[in-house]
């Protein structure tokens, strides 16, 4: 079964630290957490009542694992999936796409596209072989970037990133 332990230090490789630049639609960032996604989940880290980007820029490495453990990694059931880069994949979209990344990988499975990694979809994950799994889903993701990049021309800067991201999963 995967380990999310064995996820966490390559996730905390490929992001890197805070960042606030403009041209990025995710605005502040720490270890690829968004201020947005910090506020929709809730969190206060100072409990001052406002979730701001100074938060963002002191957030720990246990910060990004709890974030990720009850946020992307429990939402995919990542313990339950038997092929550790599959695991790895699928949470990642996850957490860089949001909801596409269980909807498009549910396509790939041919499983009912509704955006929840349940009990259906996890059989799927785990009937399939997992390096043909592995390069349908590869190649989804790189499907979607393509469509990002056709939808919003300013994404090209970041497309050779994007890339090598999804090249280190494999």
């Amino acid at each position: 079964m995967a380990d999310i332990g064995k996820y966490i230090p390559l996730l905390l490789k490929l992001e890197g630290g805070f960042v606030d630049d403009p041209a990025d639609k995710g605005g502040v960032t720490n270890m690829g957490v968004t201020l947005s996604s910090w506020r929709q989940m809730g969190y206060d880290k100072n409990g001052d009542g406002d979730i701001d980007a100074e938060e963002i820029r002191h957030l720990t490495h246990e910060d990004v694992a709890v974030l990720l453990k009850a946020h992307y990694w429990d939402r995919w059931h990542g313990d339950d999936i038997r092929d550790q880069k599959l695991a790895n994949i699928l949470v990642d979209w996850l957490w860089c796409s949001g909801k596409w990344g269980i909807l498009i990988p549910q396509r790939v499975l041919h499983v009912t596209p509704d955006g929840i990694a349940g009990t259906q979809t996890l059989s799927a994950v785990n009937r399939a072989e997992p390096i043909s799994l592995l390069i349908s889903i590869y190649n989804a993701r790189l499907a979607f970037i393509q469509d990002l990049i056709r939808r919003d021309p300013a994404g090209k800067r970041f497309e050779q990133g994007w890339i090598n991201r999804i090249n280190s999963l494999l």
